[in-house]
């Protein structure tokens, strides 16, 4: 397994996910109750920001695995699975760099 290329494929998603979490966090500031919008559209703004809040949170999350990883990339356990212990496909930490299970394991 090539570490260096993994290395900047983590680094790059983890600016990716900065971006992405900055984006989130200005979707999810409150709706000033005196804006003027209508009932409707503003149950809808409400409904909206439920669900960045959520994928905030799931971002969030991934980007401190991303980090953990990046941490680890050169640890002798990096690459094998923390339930079997066998390694984890290239291809698999190449999608998902912050996984830590193998395919057979993470199902």
């Amino acid at each position: 397994m090539d570490k260096e290329l993994l290395k900047k494929k983590i680094e790059a998603e983890i600016v990716s996910m900065q971006e992405k979490i900055a984006e989130l966090k200005d979707l999810t500031k409150p709706i000033a109750p005196d804006v003027a919008i209508g009932r409707v559209s503003r149950m809808d703004a409400i409904n909206n920001k439920s669900v960045n809040e959520r994928a905030l949170r799931q971002a969030e999350f991934k980007f401190q695995k991303l980090n953990m990883a990046l941490e680890k990339v050169d640890d002798a356990n990096f690459g094998k699975c923390s339930r079997c212990g066998n390694d984890i496909q290239e291809g698999r930490l190449m999608l998902m760099p912050e996984n830590t299970k193998c395919i057979h394991c993470a199902r």
